[in-house]
């Protein structure tokens, strides 16, 4: 009698194992639900004459060079880390590639996948989600004309084991002039119809002067405006503390007051290949 017992307590165990394992993999096969909400800004491209100058302007700033990506001995790529969860990528020219400036900003989200797909079912054509050279999941897509071409959408997922991941804590300048990124200036050959397909295709909010607020609850954004104005230029913003102008004058760095697309409080530096770097300070 106590083997049948302990034979049907073991049959019942089973019996519940099969279904809660079943559950589980039902759960894990579900596919994620499209979402355009993303994470924030992860990052700008800017290609540069100079490597080490580029790095040296930034760390006059107080950023630091956290790693790079090397080929054959040659570095391709140098990131400056802003935050944990933002950079500015340096690449030099090359033989192929000799134009300087603005090349893309890459846009993070939690879930890349549920991004991908919400895309996808605007018409558009992402490629597939694939893992990076650094470790994170990545997916471009083309974007609205701009001096250089189709833009390049960038999208990223910050993954487990990955360089950026890794890095968190470290790198981060403890006198550097700003800790986030905030918005990113893009310039497009028809900026009306580029602020018509961030607002109706990947799910931006209109704001005042061309600015649309990224997905989410970032509070990040980027600006659209037109190709006559920035050109090839980049041109990053940043949030600054009030002391902003006195740390730059004590380093040396120069400025100017007030900004092409910004306030009148706002300061503007000029990187060694003319790109815009904007200071929002605060008044306080």
């Amino acid at each position: 009698m106590l083997n049948r017992r302990r034979i049907s307590a073991s049959l019942l165990s089973l019996f519940i194992l099969s279904i809660v394992t079943v559950g589980l993999r039902a759960q894990q096969a579900t596919p994620t639900k499209p979402s355009a909400d993303l994470a924030g800004l992860a990052h700008v491209a800017i290609r540069v004459h100079d490597l080490d100058a580029a790095v040296g302007f930034y760390e006059k700033l107080g950023f630091v060079r956290a790693f790079a990506l090397s080929r054959d001995g040659k570095v391709y790529e140098a990131f400056i880390k802003i935050n944990d969860q933002q950079y500015i990528e340096l690449y030099p020219v090359d033989a192929k590639n000799t134009q300087v400036g603005f090349l893309h900003v890459c846009f993070s989200g939690n879930d890349l996948q549920a991004a991908h797909d919400y895309y996808v079912q605007q018409g558009l054509t992402p490629n597939a989600v694939r893992t990076a050279g650094a470790g994170n999941l990545l997916f471009t897509m083309p974007g609205p004309a701009t001096p250089t071409g189709q833009q390049n959408m960038e999208y990223t997922q910050y993954m487990p084991g990955s360089r950026h991941t890794k890095a968190i804590g470290e790198f981060l300048g403890a006198d550097r002039i700003s800790t986030k990124m905030v918005e990113v200036a893009i310039a497009f050959d028809d900026p009306a119809q580029a602020a018509a397909f961030y607002k109706d295709k990947v799910g931006f909010t209109p704001e005042k002067h061309g600015v649309f607020a990224l997905p989410g609850n970032s509070s990040e954004a980027i600006r659209v405006v037109p190709a006559a104005k920035l050109g090839t230029k980049a041109d990053i913003v940043f949030a600054a503390g009030k002391d902003a102008a006195k740390t730059l004058e004590q380093r040396g760095v120069a400025f100017t007051r007030g900004a092409e697309f910004g306030g009148k409080g706002d300061l503007t530096l000029t990187d060694p290949d003319g790109n815009l770097i904007v200071l929002q300070t605060t008044k306080q």
